[in-house]
C-alpha cells in the first residue's frame, strides 16, 4: 500500500479520470469506464462505510484502478484498508509515516481470503 502524508497529496481529482466518492454514495451507480482512481472518504475514523465501498468496487464491480483512502485515516486502519481493496492512503496530519509502514509490514499473510487475494491461505499453491 502506498502511504501519502497530508499535504503531500498533490494529485487532485480536477481534470483527471478520478472520482471522489462520498461514503454515503453507492458505487454501483458509477460509470467506471476510463476512471483511473477513486478517492473514498473517511469523514471520521469510526465511520467505516468506505471499507464496504472499496470491497464492492474490487470484488463485485471488478475495478482495477487505484482506490485511495482520504480523510480521517489512522495507522490502525491500514491493514484492513489493504485487505478490502485500497491501494493508497492519505494519512491524517498527526499520523507518522514510519509507524504506518511498520504496521503494514507487520502482517505478511492472512489465513482467510480478502478483496485482493480471494483464495484462503490453505488453498494457495
Amino acid at each position: 500500500m502506498k502511504l501519502i502524508a497530508t499535504g503531500a497529496d498533490t494529485a487532485r481529482a480536477e481534470g483527471q479520470n478520478v472520482i471522489e466518492l462520498a461514503n454515503d454514495q453507492d458505487p454501483r451507480a458509477l460509470q467506471l469506464d476510463g476512471v483511473t482512481r477513486i478517492d473514498l472518504q473517511f469523514p471520521k475514523f469510526s465511520d467505516g462505510r468506505a471499507f464496504s465501498q472499496a470491497f464492492l468496487l474490487r470484488r463485485r464491480l471488478g475495478f482495477t484502478g487505484e482506490i485511495r483512502a482520504t480523510g480521517d485515516v489512522l495507522v490502525d486502519q491500514l491493514v484492513m484498508m489493504a485487505r478490502t481493496g485500497f491501494d493508497s492512503a492519505v494519512l491524517r496530519a498527526d499520523q507518522d509515516l514510519a509507524v504506518a509502514q511498520r504496521q503494514i509490514d507487520r502482517f505478511k499473510a492472512f489465513y482467510q481470503g480478502d478483496a485482493v487475494t480471494t483464495a484462503p491461505h490453505f488453498k494457495e499453491a
